[in-house]
């Protein structure tokens, strides 16, 4: 389980991307056949420019992309990294300290409520992120960013996608963040619980 935290906030936490685009103006002289863009975590992608030619014999245009998601972002990877340290803790306290940790019902039953915890706010932090990265992949559709490039409405102008992103990391930090980051802990906690519960709240847990 913590391998899915470590693939689901480090795929995320460490992507870089681009894309290419191409400017092919009347006059060919003016024309840009290579325009790439760069962007990278947190997606702060209304801070991301790229200067386009304008096909009109003047400077270039500067333009940014639109959309910030950086919150979507930053909220999933710092969840992730806080449920793969408790991951680790928990598993420390098992492996090292079992014996004082079935001492009472205390250690469990608060292991068992931030492990209900930690799932709920994965299982938000993951929603949030899978919108958020629905809206990264059409901000940074080259189709879609063209239409910003006022040379590609004038007649005689030519403007094409060349190189989309490549976005399978974050498709993989989508995929490994599911509830199973969390599995280990109710495994184990379970058991502890069983027999020194009444039936009423070993249900009552079963369910939550």
């Amino acid at each position: 389980n913590c391998i899915f935290a470590i693939f689901a906030f480090s795929t995320c936490g460490s992507y870089s991307g681009m894309f290419k685009m191409s400017v092919e103006c009347k006059n060919r002289t003016e024309s840009d056949l290579s325009i790439e863009v760069e962007f990278e975590y947190p997606f702060r992608l209304h801070q991301v420019y790229f200067d386009a030619p304008t096909c009109k014999g003047g400077p270039p245009e500067r333009l940014f992309l639109v959309g910030n998601y950086s919150s979507s972002a930053e909220f999933f990877v710092t969840i992730g990294v806080f449920a793969f340290l408790y991951s680790m803790a928990a598993l420390s306290v098992y492996v090292f300290a079992l014996e004082k940790y079935r001492e009472n019902n205390k250690g469990p039953l608060i292991d068992f409520g931030v492990t209900c915890v930690f799932t709920f706010m994965w299982l938000v932090s993951s929603a949030a992120w899978a919108k958020g990265l629905s809206d990264v992949k059409a901000s940074t559709d080259p189709e879609k960013v063209v239409d910003l490039i006022s040379a590609c409405d004038e007649e005689g102008n030519r403007c094409r996608e060349v190189h989309d992103p490549v976005m399978s990391g974050l498709n993989t930090s989508v995929v490994s963040s599911n509830f199973l980051l969390t599995k280990t802990d109710h495994v184990y906690t379970l058991p502890t619980l069983i027999g020194k519960q009444n039936k009423k709240k070993q249900c009552f847990i079963m369910l939550c």
